[in-house]
């Protein structure tokens, strides 16, 4: 294989390489972060964290593990059990969330689809999306979509509050989600959308 050959963005073999290098490590600590916090009680994300348990265990097993909690990872708490129920009654829900993050995910590394799954998990929750997967605060939740579904960030213009975002990208989109307003500037609820997360 000639290393030197160019792509079609006129990036080389080597840094098309590198770029999934550095993808892998990004994601895979924002996949540990969502882990720990979810372990630490933070957040609304269930045992699982939003993945169908063999792909978790999976997961698990590939970027979870650490010489320090390789025991922790089957144990999850009575109140995740809870919410994994209660993501199985809205699925159909998750998974048009999840079709959303997908179809506009970078394609630098395949645990994109994790992260997709997780999100759309965490929209389940019934805070603000950052605060529902755990987060410490907006900035980690935009910078992780910022690097893994790039275009639905710069969708995001106005930096609407994401969760709402992403359920009025499935409204537009012909969802099953019932838009209350025919615009935002119309919408009683602008604060809602836009104002500040506190």
């Amino acid at each position: 294989m000639n290393l030197a050959v160019s792509g079609l963005d006129g990036r080389t073999a080597e840094q098309d390489a590198a770029g999934v290098v550095n993808s892998e490590v990004l994601y895979s600590y924002y996949l540990r972060l969502l882990w720990q916090q979810q372990r630490a009680g933070h957040g609304c994300l269930p045992n699982h964290l939003g993945l169908y348990p063999l792909n978790f265990i999976w997961l698990s097993q590939r970027y979870l593990q650490s010489a320090h909690d390789v025991h922790g990872l089957d144990r999850g708490t009575e109140e995740g059990e809870l919410r994994e129920e209660l993501l199985e009654m809205r699925r159909d829900e998750w998974q048009e969330l999840r079709e959303l993050l997908m179809q506009h995910r970078a394609h630098r590394h395949v645990l994109e689809v994790a992260l997709a799954e997780i999100v759309a998990a965490g929209c389940m929750g019934g805070d603000h999306l950052w605060r529902d997967l755990g987060f410490t605060d907006r900035r980690q939740l935009s910078d992780l979509i910022t690097l893994a579904f790039p275009e639905l960030a710069a969708r995001n213009n106005a930096d609407m509050k994401w969760k709402k975002f992403f359920y009025r990208q499935l409204c537009e989109e012909g969802g099953h989600f019932v838009c209350r307003s025919p615009s935002c500037e119309a919408c009683a609820a602008w604060h809602d959308c836009f104002g500040p997360e506190n």
